[in-house]
């Protein structure tokens, strides 16, 4: 079997492409891997506490490695981070990373132009899959999961903290992809097959979160393309702090 890392978000597609992973026999996914705020010790984007995401890997049954970075990184300290963390994969012979990501092209583009200087393969389980399917096939499964953070440009306050059920995807407005797969939302899961028990939480508060642009256009880390001419950004997140029991 070949030695595998997992980019782990602590979200529902990560959770359904570790699943997928697991089943797979050519590959031994043997560690978790977590990028982190050192300052406010919660999960990148998803807002999520530490102590939370590390009793979800403990229930996983598999080893977290986190990679810290500050509050406010730009796009160059947070690929020399990511290079040093790579290098020392490598060092301990991983040869395979796994992730999450459905169909955005350039994403995938960027990780493997890195995974490829550091001779490491990227692995998508779920790429390419219809993000209706996806979603039917995480419930069907018997995973479960919480909204942790929605963006407010498209979602109001009432779709954080909320759970991922039929409704759920019932209510999400037509523009907005039922997996969230161009960051509309992140999640977290607290119980699934591959889970040795549930996480318990209790929810904490809703809160309204923007974030401030570099002055440097290329070190601005929430970009989204809503037209080919032209940049925009999303700099404004609803979180929903979960607390751990």
């Amino acid at each position: 079997m070949k030695k595998t890392y997992f980019n782990w978000s602590s979200g529902k597609d990560s959770a359904l492409a570790l699943y997928k992973m697991q089943q797979n026999t050519d590959y031994d996914v043997s560690l978790l891997v977590t990028t982190v705020n050192e300052d406010y010790k919660r999960v990148s984007m998803h807002g999520l506490r530490e102590e939370l995401l590390e009793k979800q890997t403990a229930s996983l049954e598999l080893p977290l490695y986190k990679i810290s970075f500050p509050a406010n990184v730009t796009m160059d300290s947070y690929s020399k981070t990511m290079k040093i963390a790579m290098d020392s994969l490598v060092e301990k012979e991983y040869k395979h990373a796994v992730f999450g990501d459905i169909f955005l092209e350039d994403l995938k583009e960027y990780r493997d132009s890195k995974l490829k200087e550091v001779g490491v393969k990227g692995l998508y389980p779920l790429w390419k899959k219809d993000t209706k399917e996806i979603i039917t096939e995480f419930l069907e499964l018997g995973f479960k999961a919480i909204t942790v953070c929605v963006n407010a440009k498209l979602l109001g306050e009432e779709f954080v903290g909320r759970i991922i059920d039929e409704q759920f995807i019932k209510d999400l407005p037509e523009n907005v992809d039922v997996c969230g797969e161009n960051g509309e939302f992140h999640t977290f899961v607290f119980d699934g097959p591959n889970f040795s028990k549930p996480v318990d939480f209790t929810i904490g508060e809703k809160t309204l979160r923007s974030y401030t642009l570099h002055d440097n256009d290329d070190d601005n880390c929430h970009q989204s393309k809503d037209k080919v001419e032209e940049k925009n950004y999303d700099t404004s997140f609803w979180y929903c702090d979960l607390i751990s029991k």
